[in-house]
């Protein structure tokens, strides 16, 4: 007999009780089979239903769908808690930085506080910091408009509150205490006290008696390009302001609250002044000189990647015997820098067609003029042609020269080269050189011609050699980093033909003439050495010297201009003699090895200047 099969297939037998519906059954419940009413074995058995699809399964479905929408809500509920949690937070952090700023009233608290105003970093190129600011110690101020609501600043007399400072502060000047509560104005009481006086000024409960936590600026690269820095000064009831370098020439933008937030860079290299510096102390001291300058000029752009001035100082603290060395050589001191002025009276002969064939021998005998005699300080014969006259460095070729050119275009050259003013750089102050007055005499223009008779500064030579070497054109020297390719317009001083000769007149005299000790390996280095009689009180001290080298690299396509000067050089038995030969020169030759892969210029021993017919007329001899 045929029964209907139980759920899960258990097997099921007549008479049993019905199984009970569950919600996971595949199929619906059904009746118990009862047996047939004819009973016994055999009997026709009852037709089989014709088999029908099966209904849905309801109850799996229902309680699907409750499960989904109880995760939906869930969702939502979490969902919209975290948006109204996050919109508190930000509603609750606004109003603490509206108050921190601005005041409950909207009144700065930050402006009660803070009497100094944070001065913006300056940082070299390349974003290495070379002043900022830094929170020191607490300071005493008196703010008579602390009172928001107009009325008296002061709850006490203005001397039990002198008193009680003076309790809590004995080195406190009482009387002068008094007299400026009584003046009414904002000013100091007292500055870095320690935080337990804080503490306890704040008890005395004064509110127009405040205690401000101030900053201290902080130079962390130490002597490190100060000149270039300068340093802060602090007025009465102002504050720290800059003295000189470009703590003072940037004083506006450094404390404007806006420009403030991105630092001031400069166009000094840290690592080039580093090496400049460094170079400079150990040539100074081994020729025993009172004090060098030098520095190092981008001869496209401008810019001055490097500027040093010896003895230096600590910005953060001068000493007393610091004070004297806050002059700046670099910019500050003119000087008469001799043969390094022969390249440029050469470049202005060539420019004006006084010279055209360097083959052309000039005499060199001792010039007679004025009742005086000029002979050359090494005598090299009776005539030399130009590229002789510059590799030995010959006095009565180049007056002759400069005689020829004529003091009007002499002067005019020299003027385009801005060597009869003071440079236009950023420090708020630098040297105009001396320039002679009115219309030159021969006399003038022959010995200018050489390099004497006219002080300019170092800076002032630097920025002459960049456009004689950089194509003829000349361009301002900056202290401020340039975007790249912002190169100013310039102004042309040389043709390009003349620069290009005098390229190859410089890298002779550093291969054949006395700048040969400056001559770097691979860096193709030209130049010229300068030494003079030192000027002082209107005479000439023959046993003082300023010695120099102003030279240019890589000489096939110029980069950089080095000038290093000393002063008062002597002759020692490490160096030699006492010109720039014996000692500006090499400095500069130890320098530009260590520079040149700084600045992106790597040793060649391949490349170089053509000077094979110059190198010809100077071994002629």
């Amino acid at each position: 007999m045929s029964a209907a099969r139980p759920a899960f297939g258990k097997l099921a037998t007549a008479g049993a009780a019905p199984a009970q519906p569950s919600l996971f059954d595949t199929a619906p419940p059904r009746s118990p089979v009862r047996p047939s009413r004819s009973g016994g074995e055999g009997s026709e058995p009852r037709a089989r239903p014709v088999p029908t699809a099966s209904p849905a399964p309801q109850g799996r479905v229902k309680m699907v769908n409750l499960r989904q929408r109880l995760l939906l809500s869930a969702r939502t509920r979490a969902f919209a808690l975290a948006v109204i949690f996050a919109a508190v937070t930000m509603v609750a952090l606004t109003r603490i930085v509206w108050l921190g700023i601005d005041g409950p009233n909207g009144s700065s608290t930050l402006a009660a506080t803070t009497l100094v105003p944070d001065r913006g970093e300056i940082t070299d190129r390349r974003g290495e910091p070379l002043a900022r600011d830094y929170p020191k110690a607490y300071s005493l101020w008196f703010n008579p408009e602390a009172m928001e609501d107009g009325g008296a600043p002061l709850v006490r007399s203005p001397q039990v509150i002198a008193a009680r400072l003076k309790a809590v502060m004995p080195e406190l000047d009482e009387a002068a205490t008094i007299e400026r509560l009584f003046a009414g104005k904002k000013t100091y009481l007292s500055r870095r006290i320690l935080p337990e006086q804080a503490n306890a000024v704040h008890a005395i409960g004064e509110a127009a008696i405040e205690t401000p936590q101030e900053v201290e600026r902080h130079y962390p690269q130490g002597r490190l390009a100060a000149h270039v820095l300068g340093r802060l000064k602090e007025l009465e009831d102002v504050g720290l302001v800059g003295e000189f370098g470009m703590e003072k020439a940037l004083n506006a933008r450094l404390l404007d609250s806006e420009l403030r937030a991105t630092p001031a860079a400069l166009s000094i290299d840290i690592r080039v002044q580093g090496a400049l510096e460094d170079a400079m102390e150990r040539g100074r001291l081994a020729a025993r000189a009172i004090g060098a300058a030098g520095v190092v000029l981008d001869v496209d752009t401008g810019e001055v990647l490097a500027l040093a001035s010896l003895p230096d100082f600590n910005p953060n603290r001068i000493s007393e015997s610091d004070k004297f060395n806050v002059l700046n050589r670099v910019t500050n001191v003119p000087a008469e820098l001799g043969s390094t002025f022969k390249p440029l009276t050469i470049a202005a002969a060539i420019d004006a067609g006084v010279v055209r064939d360097l083959t052309q021998s000039w005499n060199a005998k001792p010039v007679e003029i004025a009742n005086r005699s000029f002979p050359d300080f090494d005598d090299k014969g009776e005539r030399l042609n130009i590229p002789q006259a510059l590799a030995y460095s010959s006095n009565t070729v180049t007056m002759r020269v400069a005689d020829q050119l004529g003091g009007e275009r002499l002067s005019r050259v020299l003027a385009d080269l801005h060597m009869n003013a003071e440079l236009p750089i950023e420090l708020p102050s630098s040297a105009a050189p001396f320039w002679p007055d009115g219309k030159w005499s021969r006399l003038t223009t022959m010995t200018v011609g050489y390099g004497h008779g006219i002080s300019v500064t170092p800076l002032h030579l630097a920025s002459a050699y960049a456009a004689m070497v950089n194509g003829g054109l000349w361009r301002k020297p900056t202290l401020m980093k340039l975007e790249p390719g912002d190169i100013p317009a310039g102004k042309r001083v040389f043709k390009a033909s003349t620069s290009s000769r005098m390229r190859q007149l410089l890298r002779m005299i550093a291969k054949f003439g006395t700048g040969r000790s400056a001559d770097a390996q691979g860096y193709r280095v030209g130049g010229k050495t300068g030494s003079a009689e030192k000027l002082v009180n209107g005479r000439y001290v023959k046993t003082k010297l300023i010695s120099s080298f102003a030279a240019a690299f890589p000489m096939d396509r110029p980069r950089y201009v080095v000038v290093v000067a000393l002063d008062e050089p002597e002759a020692t038995d490490f160096i030699g003699g006492r010109t720039a030969a014996f000692n500006a020169a090499p400095i500069v030759g130890e320098l530009i090895p260590r520079i040149g892969p700084m600045l992106g210029v790597r040793p060649d021993n391949v490349r170089d200047v053509d000077i094979s017919d110059l190198a010809h007329l100077v071994e002629a001899r």
